[in-house]
């Protein structure tokens, strides 16, 4: 009696032993597997509080849900991403004016998935300079300093066409290529008399009381009006259109769960941008949307002929592949 007890036990443990290794290697299979249906993708993003859907996808797994391994990498100039896409990586930030120059110039790249929109009630961007600047309206700008990420960039040739269409000349005004997070520093210092900058620096800079905000240069040329997308490699865009339909998916759910999840999506923000909570919490919301239209693009292609930055039309419809 004794021994079929032990033999029944023994059966008994042996067969959980079993299933336990069975039940880890079908576990890790299952990874294996799952990780193999994973398509590695290489996105650039700027620090900043435009960018936060992709920094949500990425966080909340949704990016994971729909078959993408993403991985993130912070840069600070925008303007350099058009001929980096394809190369360095498969999706970029971008803004119209860097997608039209580039497009114009020859290279295939097209916007993919929409980002932000810029109108009275969601601004990212501010023109500030120190309150004791004498410097009160954007006439003022004549011979002035502005510190701009780049000089081709979105915000400067707006800053250019406000100044142009309030009667300045462009080519007195001065411009320095200065990082953002750097802006605040050179302005303090008086090294440059007024900075472009974007949230999340926006709130950091206007909550300090020697500072203030004289206008969105953005704004003054289209309101409201696209300011920024994601754009691909055309011909990669075109022969990997599912991969490009999940990247946009991903992002318009990751807008879905900020809106319904805004203090989460704050501690996200906190991460990326490396800013206190108690700074992250004053800055609002970009008006955030994954649609694209060739008319947005068509007012920016109008403001750089008028800066002279592009000689000839072009096509809208050309720049924009919805998959």
């Amino acid at each position: 009696m004794t021994f079929k007890r032990t033999l029944k036990y023994t059966s008994l443990t042996n067969s959980l032993i079993l299933g336990g290794i069975l039940a880890i290697f079908n576990c890790g299979l299952t990874q294996s597997v799952f990780a193999q249906t994973l398509t590695p993708i290489r996105a650039a993003y700027v620090p900043a509080a435009t960018w936060l859907p992709a920094w949500v996808a990425k966080d909340k797994g949704i990016f994971e849900n729909n078959g993408l391994d993403v991985t993130l990498t912070p840069i600070q100039n925008l303007s350099l991403l058009p001929g980096a896409v394809s190369k360095q990586f498969d999706f970029a930030a971008s803004t119209p004016p860097d997608l039209i120059k580039a497009f114009s110039s020859g290279i295939d790249v097209v916007a993919t998935t929409g980002g932000v929109y810029e109108d009275t009630g969601h601004q990212s961007i501010q023109l500030i300079v120190k309150k004791d600047s004498g410097i009160s309206s954007i006439k003022d700008l004549k011979g002035k300093i502005v510190a701009t990420p780049s000089l081709g960039a979105i915000m400067h040739i707006a800053t250019l066409e406000w100044f142009k269409k309030n009667g300045g000349d462009p080519s007195t005004i001065r411009g320095i290529e200065v990082p953002f997070p750097n802006m605040g520093d050179q302005l303090k210092a008086s090294r440059v008399d007024a900075i472009e900058a974007i949230q999340p620096f926006v709130g950091k800079l206007l909550s300090q009381p020697e500072y203030i905000g004289i206008g969105n240069p953005l704004l003054e040329v289209d309101n409201p009006t696209l300011f920024t997308f994601w754009i691909a490699q055309g011909q990669w865009a075109k022969s990997n259109a599912p991969i490009v339909k999940k990247w946009t998916t991903s992002l318009n759910q990751a807008i879905d769960f900020i809106n319904k999840n805004p203090a989460e999506a704050r501690v996200i923000m906190a991460k990326y941008t490396n800013l206190p909570p108690a700074v992250v919490n004053t800055i609002p919301f970009p008006a955030y949307s994954v649609a694209l239209k060739p008319a947005q693009m068509n007012t920016w292609t109008t403001v750089l002929r008028n800066l002279d930055m592009i000689s000839q039309p072009v096509d809208a419809s050309k720049l924009i592949f919805n998959p």
